[in-house]
């Protein structure tokens, strides 16, 4: 392998262009493809920045001209020469009106010949791309990808930075405490039988950094969760993390939303129009069944329950007497494409989300079928279609059940599934929306007792606070999610700054004491010495990267993902360990 002596590097192969015809120039990178046409080669050298065509031919040096007939893929490559305008260029490269006609090639590092083509469009499998990452990262659309949630994070620091937040760095190791997922534990050798905990998100000691007088924070800070994986959800991840002292919820919502319309314009030159939508948790999920809701479409949830209040059909009169509800969606002109079949397999979608089944009218011009309307009157019938919109043409699918919740939440992903299916979704739109007003409460059937719906530190509404003890599922919160395209983007809330009602909170929530104090007394013993009033919130900037560039998964955004297990193929991560380091940790295997 040659050196690259004096050659250095004085362009790279994308920002060059017809302006810089006749320079002398040096560039370097990764042969993507050679082609030899007999007397004269072409070969397209890659950098981060792009692709530039390489030209040999019989005026070339004989020695460089050799070295350009042994050129194959991924070959590392200095080169020198003057650029010239392409006699047939092409629009599939920013570079393809011009190329270099190199005088000067060294070759700095050969390589076999790859498991897959480095290139878009190939059909590989994930495992063998994951295996080979780093070959993988080279492909233009993943690397560019890479480059482009780069300056996505510049764009947030630059924004942050003019609106007086400081950037701090908080703790990768810290105590473990409960309402949270699962925690992954470091054990400690200096204190056998301790264990640190890797963080589920900054919260605690954003909190602390307002009661410490810093007034603005954010982070882009790495968090760690031991769930199960999905399409958006990785054992590691990344929060764009921020924290306001002396702001209320609307100071909040605007500052993000500013950094929003920033990152869309800045990155997809498209102008967003704020204030976004605010919609109150009951009602998202009353329309829509979502607490995210995914308002590109409509096929929006309707409220039957008063068209049956009366009703002697013993499944809805059931529901409506257990304090339940009758919920509907009216599939509007979809009778052609929902096929009893096809209407079946909404059913199974309804009854994955807890729906005892899924009920159906559908209206042809030649007839009426349904699950349901021979056991109504006439007059429930005709009530039915008024009340829903129904005409010829439209499908109805209705849901009852005594939890309104349960079967909002089933018709709403009945919803997205016809939505999905029968492409309803405008997929070049970005609808932002704020939801707010969330139940501060929620009730655990297997822990037994009411949890914190975000976390324990969240301000209830200020109208609610004399139903902490006594109703608790009444109590609203001051808290907020942005919404994209249905995908929670990020979240937070204005935050408790009252030790007595952070101890009113706690013991809400079933904690002693006791346990208050393990968990938290540090952050109850700050409280004692002044705490302004703050509050925040945190995105999932792989979840905003992945839905900004339109990619299916944030394993498309991330350098080095996880897999359904929870392990990194390239480095065969997670792996046993040395005896030794086992014995110095204090631990012994039970397996």
């Amino acid at each position: 392998m040659e050196t690259m002596g004096n050659l250095r590097r004085t362009r790279y192969c994308g920002e060059v262009s017809m302006a810089d015809v006749g320079q002398e120039m040096t560039v370097c990178g990764s042969i993507a493809r050679s082609r030899d046409k007999g007397g004269i080669i072409f070969a397209d050298l890659r950098d981060t920045t792009g692709i530039l065509q390489l030209v040999f031919d019989e005026d070339t040096p004989a020695e460089v001209f050799a070295k350009a007939e042994s050129l194959r893929s991924e070959y590392v490559v200095i080169c020198r020469g003057k650029l010239r305008e392409r006699a047939s260029k092409t629009d599939k490269v920013a570079t393809g009106d011009v190329e270099l006609y190199v005088s000067e090639l060294r070759v700095l590092s050969e390589a076999q010949t790859p498991p897959f083509e480095i290139r878009d469009g190939i059909n590989v499998n994930d495992d063998l791309r994951l295996r080979y990452r780093y070959l993988d990262l080279r492909r233009p659309s993943l690397h560019q990808t890479i480059v482009l949630r780069s300056k996505i994070c510049r764009i947030a620091r630059n924004y942050f930075d003019e609106n007086h937040f400081c950037e701090i760095e908080t703790p990768t190791l810290i105590k473990s405490t409960p309402e949270g997922a699962r925690d992954y534990l470091v054990p400690s050798r200096v204190q056998p039988g301790h264990f640190y905990a890797l963080p589920q998100s900054p919260q605690l000691y954003k909190q602390i950094l307002m009661l410490s007088g810093f007034d603005r924070y954010y982070q882009i800070a790495r968090c760690y969760r031991d769930e199960d994986l999905r399409a958006d959800r990785q054992p590691e991840f990344t929060q764009l993390d921020e924290e306001m002292s002396f702001v209320t919820e609307d100071d909040i919502m605007t500052m993000n939303e500013g950094l929003l319309k920033r990152l869309w314009k800045e990155m997809l030159d498209i102008d967003l129009v704020t204030p976004f939508q605010r919609m109150p948790w009951n009602e998202a999920m009353g329309r829509y069944g979502s607490d995210k809701p995914d308002t590109r479409f409509g096929l929006e949830i309707q409220d039957l329950t008063e068209v049956f209040r009366n009703t002697e059909f013993k499944p809805f009169a059931a529901a409506i007497q257990a304090g339940g509800t009758i919920r509907a969606i009216n599939a509007k002109g979809l009778a052609d494409k929902l096929t009893r079949k096809n209407i079946d397999k909404l059913g199974d979608v309804a009854k994955t989300y807890g729906a005892k089944g899924l009920a159906y009218s559908r209206l042809t011009a030649e007839s009426t079928t349904s699950s349901f309307e021979k056991f109504l009157t006439e007059e429930e019938k005709a009530a039915m279609y008024a009340a829903a919109g129904v005409e010829t043409g439209d499908v109805l699918l209705v849901v009852s059940d005594a939890d309104w919740v349960k079967a909002c939440t089933a018709l709403g992903q009945v919803r997205l599934e016809v939505g999905r299916r029968y492409d309803l979704i405008d997929p070049d739109k970005f609808n932002f929306l704020w939801v707010v007003d969330f139940p501060l409460f929620e009730y655990s059937e297997t822990e037994g007792r009411w949890m914190a719906m975000h976390h324990p530190f969240t301000m209830p509404h200020t109208e609610d606070l004399d139903k902490i003890e006594s109703d608790p599922g009444a109590c609203r919160a001051l808290a907020y999610d942005i919404v994209l395209n249905g995908v929670e983007l990020g979240g937070g809330s204005i935050r408790i700054n009252d030790p007595a009602l952070q101890d009113r909170m706690f013991k809400a929530l079933g904690f002693t004491e006791e346990r208050a104090r393990e968990s938290f007394g540090f952050l109850m013993d700050a409280y004692k010495f002044g705490a302004p009033p703050h509050g925040g919130m945190a995105y999932g900037l792989d979840r905003l990267v992945m839905l900004m560039l339109k990619k299916d998964s944030i394993r498309d955004v991330m350098a080095f993902p996880k897999v359904q297990n929870a392990g990194e193929p390239m480095s065969g991560a997670p792996d046993v360990v040395d005896p030794q380091q086992l014995k110095d940790l204090s631990i012994a295997l039970t397996l």
